[in-house]
């Protein structure tokens, strides 16, 4: 129901685009996120967009670099990241909401992908 894919080993000041193909008749309507998780780490927020894709919400630490998106006819969501740091490294997840719009809290998602890998060598 919810597929990553884009991930990889990359340099730091790099750029990559993750995507999460997600079932268009269950989560056309739902907010979508993106979430990642380094080893040792608890799981932290990346990014939240709603159904429409109007509705954007970044952590401090995505904010000008990371570009959430997506495209409901494609039943795809997107990250775009710019200027990757070594500190980006962790295993992406995306995430369906359980309304609308989008959240910070992991919480507030019902279904989850099963991750995508992002390394990023300084």
């Amino acid at each position: 129901q919810l597929a990553e894919s884009g991930g990889g080993l990359v340099q730091s000041g790099d750029s990559l685009r993750l995507s999460c193909a997600f079932s268009g008749r269950l989560f056309s309507n739902n907010g979508l996120g993106w979430f990642r998780q380094a080893p040792g780490k608890e799981r932290e927020f990346v990014a939240s967009i709603g159904w429409k894709g109007a509705s954007t919400n970044y952590a401090d630490s995505a904010k000008g670099r990371f570009t959430i998106s997506r495209d409901n006819a494609k039943s795809t969501l997107y990250l775009a990241m710019d200027s990757l740091k070594p500190e980006d490294t962790a295993s992406y997840y995306c995430a369906a909401a359980r309304r609308p719009y989008g959240s910070s809290r992991s919480s507030d998602y019902n279904y989850w992908g099963r991750g995508t890998q992002v390394t990023v060598s300084s």
